[in-house]
């Protein structure tokens, strides 16, 4: 099949965003009647031609820092005119960015789950530009935003707080599944009750009664969001690695999933700098 022409991908980016921004605005939308409709519009073009570029455009986003539809896992290696059509879009529609900058902001609550521990998944497979990403900081494209969305949102403390809160429910009801009540009873917020610089959220316990300290790193949006770490939650993954898990929640908004990234973090995530202390010599 032949390149995309400009025409298409004007099409198929303009019904992204639009998929996108109901999202975002939390209105039901039905991604199979958009997809049957853009199959009309695209004439030649299969089902699976159509999700691939979806995916192309959600690698594209966050790569620019950028949310994404969940539903729609980032594949790299995209036409480059996607990223022109994607960045002329987004210029010329600042409601999507107010959108975005909106949900990055809102106040979250715990969410509830029928059963909190059938929420643990296995992590996303790591490849191409899904490859786990700790502090990532989007590699530079023709995409430029004068806000990184996926920072901003990663800054909620409303979402912070209320990722840790579901941890802790989760961790409880994990002991109490093992007949550990007494542990589940000694599980503690570090956060809360000691502040960050401990370089872990929670202080929880393996079966056996040995300590699991938990960084909880939430987001509303997909599995292959990148998360940011602190240079001291790097150090004590290491120095604690056989204790140390990060707790990766997502799609937290509706239906949460968990996954785990046990040890020291340089061990199971892609680290990329992003910013530098600098005193003037």
């Amino acid at each position: 099949m032949t390149d995309w022409s400009k025409q298409e991908v004007e099409t198929i980016v303009e019904d992204y965003l639009a998929m996108l921004a109901a999202e975002l605005s939390g209105v039901p939308y039905n991604k199979a009647a958009h997809r049957r409709e853009l199959q009309k519009r695209l004439a030649g073009r299969s089902e699976a031609s159509i999700e691939f570029k979806h995916a192309n455009i959600s690698a594209a986003l966050v790569e620019a820092g950028f949310p994404y539809i969940s539903g729609y896992k980032p594949r790299s290696n995209y036409q480059g005119l996607l990223v022109d059509v994607l960045a002329d879009r987004l210029e010329r529609e600042k409601s999507i960015l107010d959108l975005a900058a909106s949900d990055a902001d809102r106040p979250m609550a715990v969410p509830e789950v029928e059963d909190i521990l059938a929420v643990l998944t296995a992590r996303p497979a790591a490849s191409g530009s899904t490859k786990l990403v700790s502090l990532a900081e989007p590699k530079p494209n023709r995409i430029h935003l004068t806000t990184n969305y996926l920072e901003r949102e990663a800054r909620n403390r409303s979402l912070g707080s209320a990722g840790e809160l579901f941890v802790l429910n989760y961790e409880q009801a994990r002991l109490i599944q093992l007949g550990k009540e007494r542990l589940a009873s000694k599980i503690e917020h570090t956060a809360k009750m000691r502040g960050d610089y401990e370089g872990y959220d929670i202080l929880s316990f393996e079966e056996s009664g040995r300590e699991r300290l938990i960084e909880v790193k939430t987001t509303k949006y997909g599995g292959e969001t990148p998360f940011y770490v602190s240079r001291n939650e790097v150090a004590v993954s290491k120095r604690e690695s056989d204790k140390y898990q990060v707790y990766r929640l997502f799609d937290f908004r509706q239906s949460p999933r968990l996954y785990t990234l046990p040890g020291a973090i340089e061990a199971s995530c892609l680290l990329s700098p992003t910013t530098y202390l600098a005193v003037p010599c």
